[in-house]
């Protein structure tokens, strides 16, 4: 089978080198220098714009303790966070949670905000959601790695990147949306951002390799058992990079059955299996008989039923922006679209999109196969990064109706970039004229875009209302500022005090409070939060 030809228009500098392979178009190192760069600073621009209305929005759920307890347990020690966790190990998987891995960078970003708050003086919260916009950068640069990655038969910075690159940060902008108190964007969006760029970065290595070595199988053998026992989303980074590397061996490198079997990153795909599977049955049949009389946490529960069967379909579509709108603005009424941020955002990003439009001819055209083949796998990734959901009992038990196609959950750090990237192929697979088809494309984006910095605006809004989040926010700004002498702890007694009465009925999380805020305070100025004044 012959792969297709990628059409490339010629641009001074820009030309075919001889001897690269079909479908493959290359030119001098500048130019493709260049516009990766121009695609660099997209990445890093677009999910900024985006999540800037979220800066000042209270921490909660356990962040409201664990930046002050594992910020002041580990800024000392860092490396103690191994340890630490591997002595809580048993703990946790008496209560049905085992992902060991996935705590270390927990509590290793957890750690980084505390060091935010106390070298810059920032709130909590602020530190807090600086970390989430950096694993959101991160997340967005993976998601245009991981299509390249698919698309590209040769050097994969040897070429100058697809029109596809180009319209990527704007797309996976667009989804960065405050949808619901337990989306990622507002709840452990550092851990799971940092999770879904994991598992892209996954098929983005099986994808690539060229010559499996004795080294690559020892890294395939451990990299499957560690993602074993990181978290459930990434679970699913194994299937992914199976389903990658078969769908690019066909549609892109135009390989026969024999020929793809025999590949080095089916190969490898191979050997991350065989690390993975051993682990996590291990691990499960371990989780299932600590947790047979139902005494576990609920929270990371996984059933098969068909129940899962409905959930599934719902969840794969609670990317869609505009859904998640609905989950962000709750009833506010329309007037939630307009306002002095969005309109800079908007007119801001307009300037990017008319310098990307420059861009846009130096760029390469995909053609049908290779874009096709991309499509399989962005599907792949949107099905994958929807099962944890489908199959979690607290997203079955909590979420029903219209919930369960509009509100966040820990799914929503894959399945927003996943929709975005389909959506984005799909219709690149049914126009032709690339410029056109382009700027079409960056007018919704950008469109979309500013949507989501309305929606999440008003989240903000509406967050920064609530009487807990007033609550966190004085203490988180009295934790930056920290004031020693009789005042000051007056003041900071009078907020445990607070924090105490409100959770009257929970003695659980008084103690957090307690416990977590004395640690901090400690760590930072040598004594209690809050002390006894005689």
């Amino acid at each position: 089978m012959t792969a297709e030809t990628v059409t490339v228009r010629q641009q001074p500098g820009i030309g075919v080198r001889r001897g690269s392979a079909p479908g493959q178009s290359e030119e001098t190192p500048a130019p493709g220098r260049s516009l990766w760069g121009h695609v660099l600073r997209r990445c890093v621009l677009m999910p900024l714009i985006v999540l800037v209305p979220l800066a000042a929005v209270a921490p909660r759920g356990d962040h409201r303790f664990n930046i002050y307890w594992h910020g002041g347990m580990f800024r000392d020690d860092p490396l103690r966070i191994v340890s630490h966790t591997i002595a809580t190990g048993e703990t946790y998987l008496r209560l049905g949670n085992f992902r060991p891995l996935g705590r270390m960078v927990e509590k290793a970003l957890d750690l980084l905000a505390f060091l935010g708050m106390q070298q810059l003086h920032l709130p909590a919260g602020i530190a807090l959601r600086l970390v989430t916009i950096g694993a959101a950068i991160l997340l967005t640069f993976t998601v245009v790695l991981f299509a390249e990655s698919v698309l590209t038969r040769g050097r994969l910075f040897g070429t100058p990147p697809s029109v596809v690159a180009l319209l990527l940060p704007y797309a996976v902008g667009a989804g960065l949306i405050a949808a619901g108190r337990n989306s990622t964007t507002t709840l452990f969006g550092g851990l799971y951002l940092t999770t879904a760029a994991l598992v892209l970065l996954v098929a983005v290595a099986a994808c690539r390799l060229e010559r499996l070595r004795w080294w690559h199988a020892v890294l395939g053998l451990s990299a499957g058992g560690a993602l074993a026992v990181f978290n459930e989303p990434a679970y699913f980074a194994v299937p992914l990079a199976t389903v990658t590397v078969l769908v690019r061996a066909r549609f892109v490198l135009g390989q026969s059955p024999r020929q793809m079997l025999r590949a080095p990153g089916v190969r490898l795909t191979g050997l991350l299996w065989a690390g993975f599977l051993p682990v996590f049955a291990a691990v499960r049949w371990i989780i299932q008989g600590y947790c047979a009389d139902g005494s576990c946490y609920h929270g990371s529960d996984l059933a098969v039923g068909d129940r899962g069967l409905l959930v599934l379909p719902a969840r794969m579509l609670a990317w869609l922006p505009p859904a998640q709108w609905r989950a962000a603005t709750g009833e506010a009424p329309g007037a939630w679209l307009w306002g002095p941020l969005p309109l800079a955002a908007f007119l801001l990003m307009a300037v990017l999109v008319v310098r990307t439009m420059k861009k846009v001819p130096a760029s390469t055209r995909p053609t049908t196969r290779p874009l096709a083949g991309l499509a399989l796998a962005a599907l792949a990734l949107l099905v994958f990064g929807a099962l944890p959901a489908a199959l979690s009992v607290e997203v079955n038990t909590n979420l029903a109706g219209v919930g369960l196609w509009t509100e966040g959950w820990r799914d929503s750090a894959t399945t927003a970039p996943a929709g975005m990237l389909l959506a984005v192929t799909l219709f690149l697979l049914v126009t032709r004229a690339r410029r056109r088809a382009a700027g079409l494309a960056l007018a919704a984006l950008v469109l979309c875009a500013a949507g989501s910095v309305a929606a999440n605006r008003n989240y903000a809004d509406q967050s920064a209302g609530w009487s807990t989040s007033q609550l966190d926010n004085r203490i988180a700004l009295a934790m930056a500022s920290f004031e020693r002498g009789e005042a000051g702890d007056a003041r900071r007694c009078a907020l445990l005090a607070e924090a105490l009465r409100n959770n009257d009925s929970r003695p659980f999380q008084q103690q957090r409070y307690t416990d977590s805020l004395d640690m901090a305070a400690r760590t930072i100025a040598g004594v209690p939060f809050c002390r006894v004044i005689t």
